[in-house]
């Protein structure tokens, strides 16, 4: 059942402001752990915490009937792609800087341009286009192909893995916008915290025990492949606010796009790459060099291109839920 389109600007970007601060703070605490955890691990528990108040908020909202779906494949496909995303967005932040990796990912509108021509049969000009190509040059800047060693002294298949993540929840947007799915906000973070916990008790299952981990030399692989510990001291309680975090990422993007036209919210995730910077400065004296600043303001710049020229053109990229990392 469609839901009728709401229109409040205000309230929707100061969602989408809080959801970026939220993220952030989600990115920060998985790169923090990382070196303790297993990917899966971190991902399960903050999943299992994080489902438990988003079910709070289905209460809210309307109780356990707003859970009811017709599409319960459609969520199960979009949940994987979400899962996917994550998975290798946070496995790249075991071994590259968070700004990088941000940077990295916001590639993603202009693949969602890229999606809409063949998906969505949607016709594409060459302004955008082009916005798409200088988009793409900033990501060659950050990944430089023609070194011999790539930035950080890390493999490019690293490098390549915030691309993928993008790529994945571009997908999903686009999938979201051709199949008009409506939810309730509340759950629609069920749904994907749900599937988060089915994939990494898979995971656990053929992994838990990190007979895979001792195999592989590559920080990313081992980030995923490490066996369990059990959170002690302040840990826990990092882990606990991760999960608290992740229900409050869950809720609030889902009801920025619910709350205002995605032309208008949209720009606003960028905040959360001065906050990807900050966060690395402050925590691992990162800074980006001179080729990532670069290529940050070249996709920055072509992905509030497109968004504005959508917003010009009076054709929403995304007119009904968005739904990132989280």
């Amino acid at each position: 059942m469609q839901t009728q389109a709401q229109n409040n600007p205000a309230a929707g970007i100061g969602f989408i402001v809080g959801a970026m601060a939220a993220i952030s703070i989600n990115d920060m605490l998985v790169k923090q752990l990382s070196g303790g955890y297993p990917l899966h691990e971190i991902v399960l528990i903050r999943s299992a915490i994080g489902i438990m108040f988003s079910l709070i908020f289905v209460q809210l909202e309307g109780g356990w009937h707003i859970l009811k779906t017709r599409t319960p494949g459609l969520h199960a496909l979009r949940g994987i792609v979400i899962v996917i995303s994550n998975l290798t967005f946070f496995t790249a932040l075991a071994v590259i800087p968070l700004a990088d990796a941000t940077a990295l990912f916001f590639v993603a509108p202009l693949m969602i341009t890229l999606m809409s021509i063949p998906i969505l049969g949607e016709k594409v000009g060459p302004l955008r286009l082009g916005a798409v190509i200088v988009g793409f040059l900033g990501v060659l800047l950050m990944m430089q192909p023609w070194a011999g060693e790539a930035p950080g002294g890390v493999s490019r298949w690293v490098l390549a893995l915030p691309v993928i993540a993008a790529a994945c929840y571009a997908l999903n947007q686009v999938l979201t916008r051709k199949l008009g799915v409506a939810s309730k906000a509340s759950a629609m973070a069920v749904y994907i915290q749900g599937m988060f916990i089915i994939v990494s008790l898979l995971v656990w299952l053929v992994a838990g025990d990190g007979r895979f981990a001792d195999v592989t030399e590559n920080e990313s692989l081992r980030f995923l492949l490490r066996p369990w510990v059990i959170p002690e001291g302040i840990d826990r309680w990092l882990l606990l606010g991760l999960g608290m975090n992740s229900a409050v990422i869950g809720y609030a993007i889902s009801q920025a796009y619910r709350m205002a036209n995605a032309a208008t919210v949209a720009p606003f995730e960028y905040v959360g790459l001065p906050m990807a910077i900050l966060w690395g400065w402050l925590i691992w004296n990162e800074l980006p060099g001179l080729w990532v600043w670069v290529g940050t303001v070249l996709i920055v710049g072509a992905g509030l291109f497109v968004f504005f020229r959508e917003r010009a053109k009076a054709r929403p990229m995304i007119r009904r839920r968005v739904h990132r990392r989280y």
